[in-house]
């Protein structure tokens, strides 16, 4: 339809044009409004992408739990004078820089809950944008609004956007590393290498896990600084990443000391399990929902690997697997696969959130996935029930309670008297209870075995003190120190790993010694960490 034109495009006066009223009306061709009708859902399902992105970014500062155990130690250490975090870490375990930085948050924005997570949740929502990035150069628009709805509604990744702790750290670093060194292995320049340099150091000073992911990155650049049409790009960034390397020397001797005797008390070494379990715990864990999510990202995962769109309806597999998926494949399992082959030499344990620096190849893994659904209407559907699934995984850690501390900390407020003893067994069960206890209410604490301060979990040669501490002795100290005339209120919890049956046989012990006991908050499974409480009166 043209108006005010003839068909030479010659203009055409106002006054020659017949009165709009009088002109029938002309049929709009059917291409046109199917064009018309796809540019309005293109539009529907942008705007619905943009709602979930932003409910996602929401729910990365909400979440309603006290800190647990790992969080309230983050924030014990990171409140010390900088001077003094370094020689605490040698008794923790960790690397320092998340401990700095966190150190400076606090000094701005205090020591509250949601004030210490928000950084955490900074980070995460950092990581929004360049997973997008990140998908669209590995499959254009479609895997880039896959990998976006992935990350924003995973369960993983909510998580430890809402805990105070390095992980959504980690992600966000291996994420930005991967994208500038493809950039430099493509083209070098000395900005990107510097990047690539700086990242290198930052993610060894924040993650041990960090070791796996550079040691098998620095091996695919090697190969490829060997072999290939981009060998002097690839030499270049070879020499980035040693020279990035040089920031861990500092922190060598404390890492050592930490080899040497604190290692990972508290887990068990891996099994060749955690190949597959690792992505179920990715998607959300071993349960519905997340259990769902789970089997669907393994059958993108064996799309991207081995599918080969024909049609709408029709999807191919071949064993030979997509070029495109093998550096991702390479990072993500080649990098827990030498975690897994270490933690079994080592006897080292293995927790899912230690992946989180392998955590965003994972997701583009999957995102790749759905480049295999021609029919775009499957495409949305399966998305849908992605974003439906996740949120719903996501609700128990955004409104549960992860600990719980505050209810112990209630008890002791409202029933317990100043010169009262607070007896912890494990003493990992002490600083979320005594961060929300507070240091008012002259109540004596006392964890066990170390006997010194609620506050910090020393795991200095960890299992050996604890298997040759003895209760007796503890049991007396308890009984002197609170006397004839106060409580003892007994904080514990089985089944932590290295102590055995000791909190059991020191419970009993305190029955034995004063048999009038109430069992005044019993343990429960509702929670992560469940300490229940017994008070034991004087006899």
């Amino acid at each position: 339809m043209h108006l005010g034109y003839r068909g030479d495009a010659s203009p055409r006066r106002q006054d020659d044009a017949p009165e709009l009223e009088d002109r029938p009306p002309e049929p709009e061709p059917a291409l046109t409004t199917g064009r018309r009708k796809g540019r309005r859902k293109v539009t529907v399902w942008a705007a619905l992408t943009a709602v979930v992105v932003a409910v996602a970014v929401v729910v990365r500062f909400t979440a309603w739990s006290h800190l647990w155990l790992d969080e309230t130690l983050s924030v014990n250490i990171a409140r010390l004078p900088l001077g003094d975090i370094g020689d605490a870490l040698r008794h923790d375990g960790a690397p320092p820089l998340y401990y700095f930085l966190l150190h400076g948050w606090m000094e701005v924005f205090g020591t509250g809950t949601i004030a210490v997570r928000a950084l955490s949740g900074l980070f995460a929502v950092a990581a929004l944008p360049l997973i997008w990035v990140a998908g669209r150069r590995l499959g254009g628009r479609r895997v880039a609004v896959a990998a976006l709805l992935l990350l924003a509604v995973s369960p993983f990744a909510v998580r430890y956007a809402t805990e105070a702790r390095m992980y959504s750290m980690v992600t966000l670093m291996a994420l930005i590393g991967w994208l500038v060194l493809n950039d430099l292995l493509e083209r070098f320049s000395w900005p990107r290498a510097v990047v690539v340099s700086a990242l290198t150091g930052l993610l060894l000073l924040t993650h041990y896990w960090s070791f796996f992911l550079l040691a098998v990155t620095t091996a695919i650049v090697a190969r490829r600084a060997g072999r290939g049409p981009k060998r002097s790009e690839a030499r270049r960034a070879l020499v980035a990443i040693a020279v990035g390397s040089l920031a861990f020397l500092p922190w060598l001797p404390s890492f050592l000391f930490q080899l040497s005797h604190t290692g990972t008390p508290w887990a068990g070494a891996p099994s060749p399990r955690i190949l597959f379990d690792t992505v179920f715990e990715f998607s959300g864990g071993m349960w519905d929902p997340g259990f769902i999510l789970g089997l669907l990202a393994w059958v993108l995962i064996i799309l991207a690997l081995f599918g080969c769109s024909v049609d709408g309806r029709h999807i191919e597999l071949d064993l030979r697997t997509r070029p495109e998926t093998h550096p991702l494949v390479l990072v993500g399992f080649g990098s827990l696969t030498l975690a897994l082959v270490v933690g079994i030499v080592s006897q080292s344990g293995y927790a899912v959130r230690y992946a989180s620096v392998l955590f965003p190849f994972f997701v583009l893994l999957v995102a790749l996935g759905t480049a295999r659904l021609a029919d775009v209407r499957v495409f949305r559907a399966v998305m849908a029930l992605v974003v439906v699934l996740g949120f719903t995984a996501i609700a128990p850690g955004v409104f549960g309670e992860r600990t719980s501390a505050a209810e112990v900390a209630r008890i002791l407020r409202d029933q317990a008297r100043p010169g009262d003893v607070v007896a912890y067994c494990p003493d990992q069960v002490a600083p979320a209870v005594s961060r929300v206890l507070g240091d008012d209410t002259g109540l004596v604490q006392i964890p066990f075995p170390s006997g010194g301060s609620p506050d910090r979990v020393d795991w200095v040669d960890y299992a050996n003190r604890n298997k040759s501490a003895a209760t007796a002795s503890f049991t007396r100290m308890l009984l002197d120190r609170a006397g004839p005339d106060h409580d003892v209120w007994f904080v514990w919890a089985p089944d932590y790993l290295t102590f055995g049956t000791k909190c059991t046989a020191l419970e009993n012990r305190l029955r034995a010694a004063r048999p009038s006991m109430d069992r005044v908050m019993r343990i429960s499974g509702e929670y992560f960490e469940r300490p229940g409480v017994i008070r034991f009166r004087p006899t």
